[in-house]
Order: structure tokens, then C-alpha cells, then sequence
């Protein structure tokens, strides 16, 4: 008896036994390319004719965990509209296994990863069966504009096999920030004054406002607008840089303050609106120069009195002090004099250094070692050096 089996198929008949046959691989399989098999065996005898037999054997391929799961693509892109609610769903990730049954069964994990010096817990979570992403706090775009998160999808063979993928996280902006302006600042509550001539000819810039938004794109490009106006046809506004016009010249009837309302609007939606209310004080009129006239004249009036006291204080204060150098003049005089004529000498013993000395008549003796027998002479003279007086005083003689 012969027997054998199709040539295409990845088996083989083994007979190493007469007439017994095994059925064994030849090559590997694999179940994930074909399940099963159909192997037909065919026997037949060497009679004339011969005679066969054929039976179909089922070969089904048993699965072992050989494949790890596979995301259907490896980064995703989220999109998060800021300020969403807590706990909402915001992305889905879907992952397969090529595997059947437990080494087939998925779960999905975030990995650990820090944002902004926290854990990645706290922004999102993962529905471990069905890999939905949930919020896990309200995202503020001018804070955080977006972040990555890493997904792990793994199945439940042994031993277990697991497949990532990254999830990009883009948070959207919201219109949630309404204009500032920073320019001009009011002063009084909510208004701003500024002054404007009347003899402002049209084009005259008036004042310019500014103002800034925290928001990005079209939700920052702001617009101005005069939302209201005392005469509605003096003044227009640039709607892109805010600078104040005048469109004619101010006329006599104007009035006097003009008061503007300026709308600064962003383009969001709905657009966000910030105001400013400007008051312009018209000046320059025929009552005000009058006004600023008679201000020049007390003015000058007061400058005209108060040089007079100051040349008054001046010329005092030269006097006295022309008179202390007179005095101190005087003073320096006299003792100049004195000096001139310093008749007060004294001698002691000068005929012992010098015989041949001549003595000058203005002179003092002193005779004897005993305080109590000196002998003093005085002289004095006048300022044209005459002798007036010759006093010898002797004591103890």
C-alpha cells in the first residue's frame, strides 16, 4: 500500500513504520496566514487494476501569543477646545491583536510622563477596555497650548505582549478674553480728558487709544469704533490703529467739552468689547485768551513787585556788608601803626655779647640778679620815632 498526500500543502506522510503513515510538518505555520487545513490522504494498492482510498483529514492551527498588539496608527492628533468640561471625553485610540481569544484581549494604560512639573494623571485618563481619553480638568489655552501623551495598549497572553502610541493633545483657543486698553489710562473713574485747540484744522490727531487681547488669531485682531459721540461728525477713528481724527475744522457753536465712547471689538465669536470714554476740552476761544491775558498781567505785576524787593534786599545786604569792611579796614589801619612805631624793646646784659654795639636810645635795663634790684628803663615814642619820655624806674636802689 502507497499513500500520499497534495504536494502544495506544508505537510508531509512520514512512513517510517509498514504501513502506518504520520501526517508532520514540513515547514512553519502559521495560524494568523491560514487557520486550518484540508489534508487529503490517498492509498492505494499495487494490484491490477489497482484499487485506492482517500480521507480527508481537518489540521486546524492552535494559536499562541506571537503577535503584539498594533494601534492603528502610531501618533494621533487630538483637538481640545479650552475651558472643556471635566471629565468629558476628548480622543479614542483603537489597537488590535492579530492573536484569538485571551491573547487577544487588549487593555489600554497610560504611561507616565510629567506636564508642566505634574503628573500626566492629572490631565487625562483612559478607559482601560475601550481606549476613551477623558479630560481630567478644564485646559486654559494662554497657559498650556498642548501636550503629548504616550498610550500603551497590551494584551493578555503569557507572557504578555504590548504596542504603543502617542496622542497629541492641541488645545484650541476660545474667545474667553475680552479687549484692554492700555492706552490712554483713565484718570477719573472710567474717563480720560484730553484738551484739543480750537484752532485744530481737519487731520489734527486728536489722541490714539490701544489695546490688547489674550487670546491668539482672529479671536486677538481687535477693531475701533466711536460707539458714541457729542457731535457725531467732528471726529472718525482708524479701525486698525485707533488713532482719533478731527474730519472739519472746530467751529465757534461747538461745544465746549466733546464727549467720545470708544468700542474696541475683537473678531472672535461672539466678539468680546472693551469701551473708554474720552472727554476733549475745546480751548483756544476769544474768553480764554482774555482770561489767559489778564493771568500774564498779575502775572508781570507780581514779577514787577517781587524784583523790587529783591533789589531792596540786594542793596541792604551790600551796605552792610561795604560798612563791615570799613570797620575791618580801620581795625587793620591801626594796628599797622602801632606796629610802625613798636618802641617797646629790651636789653639784658648786651654789653657782655658785644662791647662795640651800639645801643639804640630805645631800650630796657636790667641791673642785678635780684628781681628785687632791677632797674627798668621805658621808652616811648611817637609815630614820627621822637623820643616823648624817659622814665627810669629803679627798685630796691
Amino acid at each position: 500500500v502507497d499513500c500520499e498526500i497534495p504536494n502544495d500543502l506544508p505537510f508531509k506522510l512520514d512512513s517510517s513504520l509498514n504501513n502506518y503513515y504520520r501526517l508532520v510538518t514540513r515547514e512553519t505555520l502559521d495560524r494568523e496566514r491560514v487557520s486550518s487545513y484540508n489534508v487529503t490522504v490517498v492509498c492505494g494498492d499495487a494490484g491490477n487494476p489497482p484499487l485506492t482510498s482517500n480521507k480527508t483529514v481537518l489540521v486546524e492551527v492552535s494559536d499562541i501569543n506571537d503577535h503584539p498588539p498594533q494601534f492603528t496608527q502610531p501618533v494621533y492628533t487630538a483637538y481640545v477646545m479650552e475651558n472643556n468640561v471635566i471629565g468629558a471625553s476628548i480622543f479614542t485610540v483603537t489597537a488590535l491583536d492579530q492573536d484569538l481569544n485571551r491573547n487577544a484581549h487588549l487593555s489600554y494604560f497610560i504611561l507616565e510622563t510629567q506636564i508642566q512639573g505634574m503628573s500626566i494623571s492629572t490631565y487625562v485618563s483612559i478607559n482601560s477596555h475601550s481606549g476613551v481619553i477623558f479630560s481630567q480638568r478644564s485646559f486654559d489655552y494662554e497657559h498650556l497650548k498642548g501636550f503629548q501623551v504616550q498610550v500603551q495598549a497590551r494584551d493578555s497572553g503569557i507572557p504578555p505582549l504590548s504596542g504603543n502610541a502617542s496622542v497629541d493633545v492641541m488645545i484650541l483657543d476660545q474667545n474667553d478674553n475680552a479687549p484692554v486698553i492700555v492706552h490712554p489710562l483713565p484718570e477719573f473713574g472710567s474717563t480720560v480728558l484730553e484738551t484739543i485747540s480750537r484752532h485744530a484744522e481737519p487731520g489734527y490727531l486728536v489722541a490714539k487709544v490701544s489695546a490688547t487681547d489674550g487670546d491668539t488669531g482672529q479671536n486677538a485682531r481687535l477693531s475701533y469704533q466711536i460707539c458714541q459721540a457729542t457731535d457725531a461728525g467732528l471726529f472718525t477713528i482708524s479701525p486698525d490703529t485707533g488713532e482719533i481724527w478731527t474730519i472739519r475744522s472746530i467751529r465757534k457753536n461747538d461745544a465746549a467739552k466733546q464727549r467720545l465712547v470708544i468700542c474696541v471689538k475683537d473678531d472672535g465669536s461672539p466678539p468680546l468689547t472693551a469701551t473708554v470714554a474720552i472727554v476733549l476740552s475745546l480751548v483756544g476761544n476769544d474768553r480764554q485768551m482774555l482770561s489767559d491775558v489778564n493771568n500774564l498781567s498779575e502775572g508781570a505785576r507780581f514779577a514787577s513787585g517781587t524784583s523790587f524787593y529783591l533789589v531792596i534786599t540786594l542793596g541792604i545786604t551790600s551796605s552792610v556788608f561795604l560798612l563791615i569792611l570799613i570797620i575791618l579796614a580801620i581795625k587793620v589801619h591801626r594796628n599797622s601803626s602801632l606796629g610802625a612805631c613798636g618802641c617797646f624793646t629790651a636789653r639784658n646784659s648786651l654789653h657782655r655779647a658785644n662791647r662795640s654795639l651800639q645801643i639804640p636810645p630805645n631800650y630796657v635795663e636790667v641791673f642785678g640778679g635780684d628781681p628785687l634790684s632791677q632797674g627798668f628803663r621805658y621808652d616811648s615814642c611817637s609815630s614820627s620815632h621822637s623820643v616823648k619820655r624817659d622814665v627810669r624806674l629803679s627798685n630796691g636802689g
